[in-house]
Order: structure tokens, then sequence, then C-alpha cells
């Protein structure tokens, strides 16, 4: 029980201030990035007419998600942003899924991960729907359908960035509470290694597809 709210922390003085980096989801974060390139590398090191089994794993995972995107943004926009959200998706399974491995945890269950995607998902948003409509069209959205609805607009925006951030913490964050303290009462035996699977692979599949879609949704809203 002594591991709960146990953080390492790195504090750097900035300027009079305390910048503080939690070196655990750094480094967790950092272990999750070299995954993702070396299955990169191997899924396309022997491309071929008959596939070798990591490429059929990445051919799946993109053709899927970009399946999904074209459908909410169209062919055009989807050769763009699919990519992003194919790394997204990625990024947020293998995340969700590292706290299966001895030893090691969730980027997720810090909200500085899940937050930072969240706003990562606001800007790309945005910045599409100034492209794609101009800017004039973009600011007159947020006075529709009257002009004194502009500061519940503009809630309703800064919202999806609280609400698909907190959502994904709070179930991963959530689980992994809950396998400790069951951990703790029952020594480890059974129900434990049942309960890490079930919140490792099941809810962080789902989480990291809700979140993905959520942000493919705010981007395809932003630019109708």
């Amino acid at each position: 029980m002594e591991e709960l709210g146990k953080i390492h922390q790195l504090i750097v003085p900035f300027f009079g201030r305390n910048l503080t980096f939690n070196l655990e989801v750094i480094l967790m974060t950092w272990i999750v990035f070299g995954i993702l390139i070396v299955f990169g590398i191997f899924a396309v090191r022997k491309r071929g007419i008959v596939p070798q089994p990591v490429q059929i794993v990445g051919e799946l995972f993109v053709s899927q998600l970009y399946a999904l995107t074209e459908e909410s943004l169209g062919k055009e926009l989807s050769k763009k942003y699919a990519p992003m959200i194919c790394a997204l998706f990625m990024f947020l399974l293998l995340s969700n899924w590292l706290g299966l491995i001895p030893h090691l945890g969730e980027p997720t269950k810090d909200l500085n991960t899940p937050l930072s995607m969240g706003l990562l998902g606001f800007i790309v948003a945005h910045y599409v729907g100034i492209k794609e409509r101009g800017f004039k069209a973009y600011l007159s959205a947020y006075f529709e359908p009257f002009f004194f609805m502009l500061p519940l607009n503009i809630i309703d925006v800064l919202s999806k960035v609280i609400s698909i951030s907190f959502r994904l913490f709070g179930n991963i964050m959530g689980g992994s509470i809950i396998i400790l303290v069951v951990s703790h009462l029952t020594y480890s035996i059974v129900l434990p290694p049942l309960l890490n699977i079930f919140f490792g692979i099941f809810v962080g599949t789902i989480q990291a597809f809700v979140f993905t879609m959520l942000t493919v949704t705010y981007i395809s809203l932003q630019v109708k």
C-alpha cells in the first residue's frame, strides 16, 4: 500500500519557480516510444505480398483507423490527419497496456499524459477548423445561435478537453488503485492477476479507442 502516492520527482529551479517532473512517467513514456519505434521498424522491414505477422498487425491498425477517420473527416482530410490518429491510438493503447508488465506502470495514470493528448487534439481540431472554414466562419460559430451564447460556447469547447482527459485518467488510475488495494488484501492470489488483465487489456483498449474516436469527432465538428 505504500506505493500509493509514491512519486519519484525531479525538481528544477526555473526563474524563481520550481518545475516538477515525474521521473517514472517520463521513463514509462519513453519506453512506450521505444516499443512503438521497434514495432514500426519490424512492421516495414520485410514488406511483401505475403505479409509477416508484425506487418499484418501494423496493417490492421492502420487500415481500420484510416477507415474510421475517413468516415468522419472525408477522404481528403483523412489523408492528412489519419496518421496522427493512428499514432495517438497506438500510443494510448500501449500506454494502457504497459502496466501488465511487472515493475512497469501506465503513463496514462498520471493526469499530465491524457491532458497533453487532449490539448493536442484540441489544438489540431481548431487549427483544422480555421484552415478549412476560414477564420471568420470559425469565429462566427461561437456566436450561434445567438451572440450572447459566446461564453457558453467557449465553456463547451474547453469542457471537451477536460472531459476527454479526465475520463481516460480516471479509468486507468481507478483501475490501478483497485488492483493495488485488492492485491494487498488477498496477498496477490488469483484475483489480482485477473483484475490486472481486465483493467489492462479490456478497459485499457476501450479507453484508448474512445479517446481516439472522440478526438476524431472533435476535429470533424470543427470542419462542418
